[in-house]
This record gives structure tokens, sequence and C-alpha cells, in this order.
């Protein structure tokens, strides 16, 4: 047939076996290259991965005799056969230390069928195989250090497979060749009972029913034609499209070692395997992570990319590649230069690729998901950084190279958003992936939409936070501040403020300069829509120009329920009584996917939106927030962010955007395990920027927590689109609850002062970004210092009580 090109290689990548076989086959390399690149771009991002890994080599000894292999050998005098349980250890803590998330065990085929030393080893450690003494180093591993084991194995049988997903997040077995003339005498599996073809399809196809997450790919250069390479990586996807379980495909390219039988055999050159990178991509399409090991192609490896690959795969700081000890690693800084000058950015990885994150309750036993969970990002790859929201940690933005520039494609999206039109969801996913330049273009985008929409000002309003009750009737799982009615907790005692004692918390914030109570509160089992009334009243009426700022939507939805009342008759009597504006809090992630995950028992994505419609038709103006850095991944965020500015179009009642990154230290959630860790520095900043462009110019404030992110993780939102720091607070209880470390106020002079520091002019606003008056400010500047507060213990307050007595 005649030359295949390009166009038609795109056209029927991930088609049917025999046109790609003939057309791979009939291709140039050109045309072969241009169609990778095209398939593995379709993917939409320009990420390129790599694990973090250390290398822990259980036993050297194999019962087969593969002629390539270095990493195998006989017993030696002296040397013990395996590695022991505190040898181990040592090396998966000196990666922990290193910052590594994966413990890669290699290990030979069952030793123990060939070696006697093997035996006696094992015997003496407890142990009656190789594999089980390997199930025990893992879960010794995964326990004291937290890293993520994957096990290369070798072949094994089902209850093998089994055994080993208990401790292991992945597992691996390069097919190598589909090719069984190989293993005939003088081919180079002669001898080696494991490399039979077909006997390692079944490993891996019984891997894919076990529903373990799998790595595989060939081994090119030992003998095998190009035609065979095409059919084992055609039997490798038929195992996939039936179990979805391999996670990535390596294309390793044969080297020749000294001391081996094929020591003076021909290694494939560099075209020989880009073309067979590029067909693997071909055929698996762009969903399918292909690898190449830099550290065979020492001198080359950038231009691997150009073959399709969207990976480095496994990278010690700390060992040497025990397969391959004559090829170092390339240190990390040098492949992000390779990577970039390539056209693509590095990121860190699991040894559980992120799809296999996403629904991890298919793919990875439950002793595993903690650990998972804590080495994650919202986007599966690895967590940037250590930093947590609430921790005395400074956080630090990731480095931001010039190289490669910025997407064309995420550019004219931002220049979209700034120009006011609305993104699509996809694309909003897309600037929430940005890393490196694309990461700085949507932050340095973001901050000049900033100045153009509201100039260098940064507002804050001197306020104080009154939570009358932390008693509610609501289990959500974020959430550390509220409690049951019976007694202590782990996390302090429930309380039930009197009306007097809010009353004098609103009196001695005015008396401090506040211009604004916010009064917010669990729900409370004898609390009625009376309850709402009256505390707002009696701020009302002892403070009558504080603006109250109260009441969740939850609380609005309760509130008239136990009245008999519509939400809209409810919200008049509220602002009747006093009520100045909502905070939009009971937000969470307007996803009810995650909501039910979350907060089963709490009010639905509709009923938020639909409680906060009806304030605002009413001419009560809310905030809306997001919480984010828990369950839910970048997809949930952009949908989160569309209804909010679709409901903004309609309204206008929303004053302020405010991100709210999830503290997950004391979280019921995330003490189980449950939850990641809160965002990193790099999505804090993001969520920052991308609300910034995604809401413009409808809501033109965008405000920074303080409480939950320090003076300097607000500095850094302030400098990605953010220009309101919010309150002082006065009293901050439920971040503080959840384990921030921040502090409970943020006096006027130590906002000026944080404002300052980058360049920027503070300026003290009311609640609705109006001018508050030079009387109220000096209060502000000289406010005696607070009064030691009054928790009421868990009894029905005499203001609850009285609601509740017959009429």
């Amino acid at each position: 047939m005649g030359m295949t090109t390009a166009g038609t290689l795109t056209a029927i990548a991930g088609g049917t076996e025999s046109q790609l076989h003939d057309a791979l086959l009939g291709c140039n390399s050109e045309a072969l290259l241009l169609a990778a690149q095209h398939v593995r771009d379709q993917a939409n991002d320009r990420i390129q991965t790599w694990s973090p890994k250390v290398f822990i080599p259980l036993t050297q000894l194999c019962r087969d005799r593969c002629h390539y292999c270095t990493f195998a050998h006989p017993p030696r005098p002296g040397e013990a056969a395996y590695l022991r349980p505190d040898e181990v250890l040592a090396i998966a803590r000196a990666g922990a230390d290193a910052g590594c998330t994966e413990a890669l065990f290699t290990l030979g085929d069952k030793p123990e069928l060939r070696w006697r030393q093997a035996r006696e080893e094992l015997a003496a450690l407890g142990y009656p195989t190789t594999l089980a003494y390997l199930h025990a180093m893992c879960r010794l591993v995964h326990q004291e250090t937290g890293l993520l084991p994957h096990v290369n194995a070798g072949v094994m049988e089902r209850d093998d497979i089994a055994m080993l997903r208990q401790v292991s997040v992945s597992q691996g077995l390069m097919l190598e060749s589909a090719a069984n003339r190989l293993g005939k005498p003088g081919g180079p599996h002669h001898r080696s009972p494991d490399k039979d073809p077909e006997v390692r399809l079944e490993t891996i196809r019984l891997a894919g029913e076990l529903a373990v997450p799998f790595t595989s790919g060939i081994l090119i250069g030992i003998g095998e034609t190009r035609a065979e390479r095409l059919d084992a990586l055609f039997r490798l996807r038929d195992l996939h499209r039936t179990h979805g379980h391999i996670q990535e495909i390596i294309i390793q390219n044969f080297r020749a070692k000294p001391r081996t039988a094929m020591a003076d055999a021909a290694e494939p050159d560099l075209e020989d395997l880009m073309w067979t990178i590029a067909a693997a991509r071909l055929i698996f399409g762009p969903g399918m992570a292909i690898q190449a090991p830099p550290n065979l192609s020492p001198d080359t490896f950038p231009k691997l990319i150009a073959a399709g690959i969207n990976d480095w795969g496994g990278i010690s700081p700390v060992t040497p590649d025990h397969v391959n000890p004559e090829a170092p690693w390339p240190a990390v800084e040098r492949l992000r230069a390779g990577t970039e000058s390539a056209g693509r950015q590095l990121a860190r990885r699991l040894p559980l690729y992120p799809p296999y994150v996403a629904n991890l309750e298919h793919w990875v036993d439950p002793a595993l998901h903690r650990s998972v969970r804590a080495h994650a990002g919202s986007d599966g790859l690895a967590r940037d950084d250590q930093w947590s929201p609430g921790l005395g940690l400074e956080p630090r933005l990731p480095h931001l190279h010039t190289l490669p520039g910025v997407d064309p494609g995420l550019r004219s999206i931002v220049d979209a958003a700034c120009a006011g039109h609305e993104v699509e969801n996809a694309d909003i996913v897309r600037l929430f992936n940005a890393r490196g330049s694309d990461f700085g273009h949507v932050r340095d985008a973001a901050d000049a939409l900033r100045a153009n929409v509201v100039a260098d000002t940064v507002t804050y309003a001197v306020n104080r936070n009154i939570n009358y009750t932390n008693i509610c009737t609501y289990r959500c799982g974020f959430c550390a501040f509220s409690k049951g009615r019976g007694g202590d907790t782990l996390r302090g005692q429930p309380y039930d403020l009197d009306t007097a004692e809010v009353v004098r918390r609103a009196r001695e914030a005015w008396d401090r300069g506040a211009t604004e109570v916010c009064m917010q509160g669990g729900i409370h089992p004898h609390y009625t829509g009376a309850t709402y009334i009256n505390l707002a009243r009696a701020v009302r009426e002892a403070m009558p120009d504080m603006h109250i700022h109260a009441f969740s939507a939850l609380e609005v939805m309760q509130g008239a329920a136990s009245l008999g009342l519509t939400v809209e008759a409810f919200l008049r009597d509220l602002k009747a009584a006093g009520l100045g504006t909502l905070p939009g809090t009971a937000a969470e992630i307007l996803d009810d996917g995650i909501r039910d995950i979350i907060c089963p028992d709490k009010l639905t994505t509709h009923e938020w939106l639909d409680t906060i419609e009806t304030a605002h038709s009413l001419g009560l103006r809310t905030t809306a927030t997001i919480m984010f850095g828990h369950v839910e991944t970048p997809v949930h965020w952009a949908r989160h962010l569309l209804l909010v500015r679709r409901l903004q179009q309609r309204t206008g009642g929303f004053t302020e955007f405010v991100p709210l990154p999830f503290v997950h230290m004391e979280a019921p959630m995330a003490m189980r395990g449950r939850t990641r860790k809160g965002p990193t520095v790099r999505e804090t900043v993001l969520m920052h920027a991308v609300a910034r462009l995604v809401l413009n110019p409808l809501i033109p404030n965008i405000q920074t927590s303080w409480v939950k992110l320090g003076a300097q993780g607000a500095k850094l939102c302030l400098e990605a689109g953010a220009n309101d720091l919010g309150g002082t607070l006065m009293n901050e209880s439920i971040s503080r609850a959840a384990g921030t470390q921040h502090g409970q106020e943020m006096p006027p002079h130590a906002m000026e002062a944080l404002i300052l520091s980058i360049n920027r002019s503070p300026r003290q606003r009311s609640t609705l970004y109006g001018n508050v008056s030079p009387d109220r400010q000096a209060a502000a500047r000289t406010a005696a210092p607070l009064a030691p507060i009054v928790q009421t213990s868990p009894r029905i307050s005499a203001a609850a009580r009285h609601e509740m007595e017959p009429a």
C-alpha cells in the first residue's frame, strides 16, 4: 500500500486492529510522529508526568534466565537473598524524607522455586513464599512511612494478585513481547518460563478482573519484529478495553549490558524507539499514559516527547535504577528543562493515575485510601507542596518557569474571560489545571483585571463574628464546629448563647469600631424562625446603626419551615426585624453529587440557589462562597462558578465571592481519611484568580480568607485577583475549631500593614462596600481589648424557652 498520511493515521487512531496494523507499517516516520502528537494533545493539556519514587529491590534472585538481565543474579557468598525489614524501612524512610510518594518494589520471579538459599531465608523470616514476604513489607512501608506501594512481582496467580492488592495501590508486569519464538533455544527468553507471553497476559487479565490498576508495556530490540510489537500492543489494548485497568504503557528500549548473553547485541536506535512509541499512542489513543524511561535515552530523551509520550515514569532522588544500574536517573531540573524545551509542563504524579484516584472505591483497597488522599491534589496528581490551609507553614508559590511559554488555547480562554464572556465548563477546568508558565499567565491576567476593575485598593471591614450556638442537628462531614447537645466533645463544649450575651457582644463590637456583626450558628433542634427574628430584632434595637449580616441559607430554610412560612415570607420578617444582608455560606460545592458525600442531609444545590435568589429579589444582598479542597475536583469548581455567575446575571445581588479553603486538621471526614488535606498553594491561588476571570464583570469583589490562609497566603491571593481581606472578625470560631493557627482577630492596623506591604492602598469599608465615617474608623483604631466571652451552657435559653411556650 502507499504511504499513509498523518491525517489518515489520526482519523483511524484507536480504531480496528486491521486498519491500524497495516497503516502503521505503511507510514513514514514524519507522518507517524505528527499523528501521535495530535492524538496525545487531544487530552487538552501539556502535562508531562513523573513519579517521585524510591526503588526497593526486595530480592534479586529469580528463577528465569533472561539473556539481557543484570538485575537478577545467582546467590552470592556472604550476601543475603532478601532485604531485611529494617533495610526495607531505611530505604523507604529515605525516600519519604526526600519527598517521594511511591515505593516501587521490584523482585525476581519466584526465586524459591529455583534457589535453596531463597527457601531457607524465607523460612527463617517466617514466610512461605517471596510474595507473602512482599505483602508484609508493603504493609510495613505503608504503615510506617505513608508511601504508596507499587509492586512489580512477576507472574502471579489470582490469589497472589488479590493478596498484594490489599497492600499496594498498583501493580505492574511488562508483557515485553507477544512473540513465542523468543522463548525458543537461542532466543532471549529461553529457559525463562515466566516470560511465556500467554502466561504473562493471563496475569494481566487476572489483574483486570480483580480491579488492580496496572502498568505494562513492551521491551523493544530483543529480536522481535515491528509487526510483533504491534501484536503485543494490540493484545494489551484488548485486555484494557475489557477491564479498564491498564494505567500506562511503557515502551522500553533494550540496552546491552556487559556479562550478559546479549552483551554484543545491537540496541534499537532513536528512530526505531520513536516509531514504536508513536504506534503505541495511536493504538491506545489520547487517554492512555504512554511512558518511555528517560535514563535509557540520556542524551536524547526530550526528543521522545515528539513521539507522543506524556509520562517519564518513576524517578528516584535516593536510589538507582537497579534494573539498569548503568543508566542514572536524570536530575529533576534537567528533566524539567528537557520537558519544557519540548513544549510541555512537568508535574509530579502518584503511582495511581488520576482516573483511578477519582474512583478509589473501585480500584484500591480501603486500607490505602487515606494515604492516597493525603498525597493527592484536586486533579488526582501528586500535591505540589506540603502546605495546607490553617497550618503554620509559610505558603510558597510553585516555581514559574519561562518555558514553554503560554499555551495559545489557554491564552484565548483568559482573553475571553477578561472581555466579560461566559467561559465554558471545560475551559474553566483548563484554567484550574494550569501549571508553570500557564499558571503564571492566569494569575497575572487575573491581577491585571483586578487592577482594571477596582484599581489598587484593598478593602476590609471591621466586624465581629457571633456564633450563637455550636449545637447542630446536622452532621456535615467537613464541620468541626458543630456539637451535639449531650456533654463535652473532643473539640470543646457545646453552648447556646443567651440573647443578652449576643447583644453584649454586639454592643462591645460597636464600641470597638465595628460596623457589622456577622451572626451564624448551628441548626439547634429547639430553634425556630422566631429565634432568628428575635436575635436580629434584639441587636437592631440595641444598636440601630449596626449592620446585621446574618443567617445562612440553611438557617433561613429551617426557620421558614418551623413557622410554616415560605422562604420569601420569612425573609421579609427577618428584614423587618433588622437583617441587612446574608452570608452566602452553606454553599460548600454547588453540586449534589459532592453534597451527598460531605453534607447529605443539608439543603440541595437548587434549594441554596433558590433561597439566595429569593433574598436578592427582596433587596437583601448576599455574598457567595465556595469551600474547596476536600473531595471535589476542578470540574465541580467550574460548575459552582458558573451557577454563581448565572445567578448574578439574573439578580445582581452578590456583593463578593469568597473562596474558603478547606481546613482539614479537625474536620471529621478528614480525621477518618476521607478527604484531601485541603487545597495546595497553587490550587488556592488559582481559585481566587479563576474566580476573578470567570465572574468578570458581574462580581467586582473577590475576598480572601486571612483566617484560613494566614497573612502570607492572603498576600499571594491579593496578588492573583483578590481585592478584599474580609473582616477583622474579633471572634473566629469555625475555622479555629477546624484547626487553623492564624488567630481570631486581625485588627485594622494589622490589616493595613499587610495591604501596604504589597504596595496597595487600604480602605475600611462597610458591608456593602461603602465608606465608613471617621468616628467609626477612629473607634476601631483605639479599641480596648475584648472582654472574656461567656458561652452559655447547652440548655434551652430563656429566649428559646419563651418561643416554645404556647400563646
